[in-house]
Parts: structure tokens; C-alpha cells; sequence
């Protein structure tokens, strides 16, 4: 789940990005992945949630819980490029406006969501870019104020950058938000990572997106 860590604290001191999460499991597939899917805990949570949506369709999860953007850029040629997918989703942004690794201005959180969309381009993998989940605030950091405005912010900035560079873009508040900008609480446990009933919102959003990069023997 999305732990908090201490400012300016990395995940492990010699392994900052968190290489070693998935370098095995690289290291092992036996095909290319279709679509991996970058991001933090409501990425890591989704394999958890429901396996076989990733299994079934060729999919590879690539989140891990408490990630900021700039952790994910580390690692992104590592874990999306070199695996050949034909797509890649990035969810990412809740946890550097948590500030898990200390504060960052929202352009910048921004930029490194830009600078991985990119990358995948410059590498022949078409990004999918989604929205923030709504939420109305963070648990583990409650000195966060204006949880929702913060997250209408960032999205806009990715949502304006994915218009102009005709890149997919997936909202998911339209479905999943209150009035107030938290997360419907039939999606959530927390106010912040969803359970199955949430995914399964997020999957039926996504869905339509996915259906180009899938295997047409799957």
C-alpha cells in the first residue's frame, strides 16, 4: 500500500528506484508483454486485487507501493522499456503530492510523468496516460491540505500535455469521484487505493483503450 516513507528517505539506501523489485521477474518472462502498467501502490494493489486481469490478457504490473514519479523515471527503461511492450499505463503523481519523498511543485511531478510518456514514444511504445484517483486526503500524511485541488491540478497539467502530443488520456473521476473530489467510498478501504469494486470501475474505464495493444490469439 501506498507506506509512508520518511522525507528525503529512499526505499532502500542502495536501491533507491527499487531495481531489484521486479528484476527477477524480468529477468524471467518468457514473452513480451503486451501493455506493463507503471505505477505505485493502486498499481501493485490491482495485481493483487485481480491477478488474472493481468494474466489473462498478457499484461505485466509494474507498481510498487509508495513510489514517487521521480523513483519511477529512474527505473522506467528498466521495468517498461526493455521488456517491449506495446503499451504502457502510468498512473502516478498521488504519492509526490503526499510528499513520500519530500516536497516537489506540481509542474515538476508533472514533467516527470512527461519525461516517461517520452521515453516510451522515443522507444515505440505508446503511452496511456491516466488520471490521479480522486481522494480527500492522505491518511499517513495529514498535513496535506487541499488534497483534491492538488490532484485537479497535476491532472490537468498531464491531461493539456496528452492533448497536445495526441496521447491517450483516461479519467477516471467522471466514475469515481464525489462532489467533493474524494473517492467514492464504495471504490475505496482508505479514501485512497480501491477495492475490487474500485478496479473493476478502473478496468471497464480502461478497457476500451487496451483492446489495440492486445495479442489477437488471446
Amino acid at each position: 500500500m501506498c507506506a509512508a516513507l520518511p522525507l528525503f528517505a529512499a526505499a532502500q539506501p542502495s536501491d533507491w528506484a527499487n531495481y531489484g523489485r521486479y528484476a527477477e521477474a524480468n529477468a524471467q518472462l518468457a514473452t513480451n508483454p503486451d501493455v506493463v502498467f507503471m505505477g505505485n501502490s493502486i498499481t501493485d494493489g490491482w495485481d493483487d486485487s485481480h491477478p488474472e486481469f493481468f494474466s489473462d490478457n498478457n499484461f505485466a504490473c509494474r507498481g510498487i507501493s509508495g513510489q514517487v514519479t521521480g523513483q519511477m523515471l529512474c527505473r522506467f527503461r528498466a521495468d517498461v522499456i526493455n521488456l517491449h511492450p506495446k503499451a504502457v499505463v502510468i498512473l502516478a503523481g498521488t504519492n509526490d503530492l503526499a510528499l513520500n519523498n519530500g516536497p516537489i511543485e506540481i509542474p515538476h511531478i508533472a514533467e516527470n510523468i512527461i519525461s516517461m510518456a517520452e521515453l516510451a514514444l522515443a522507444a515505440g511504445i505508446r503511452p496511456i496516460l491516466c488520471s490521479v484517483l480522486p481522494a480527500g486526503k492522505y491518511h499517513w500524511r495529514p498535513q496535506v491540505e487541499d488534497v483534491p485541488g492538488k490532484i485537479r491540478a497535476l491532472n490537468k497539467l498531464v491531461r493539456e500535455y496528452a492533448e497536445k502530443r495526441g496521447i491517450e488520456w483516461v479519467d477516471y473521476h467522471p466514475d469515481m469521484a464525489t462532489e467533493e473530489g474524494a473517492l467514492r467510498p464504495e471504490y475505496t478501504y482508505d479514501g485512497v487505493h480501491p477495492t475490487r469494486q474500485g478496479y473493476d470501475v478502473m478496468e471497464r474505464i480502461l478497457a476500451p483503450r487496451l483492446a489495440p495493444y492486445k495479442s489477437e490469439t488471446r
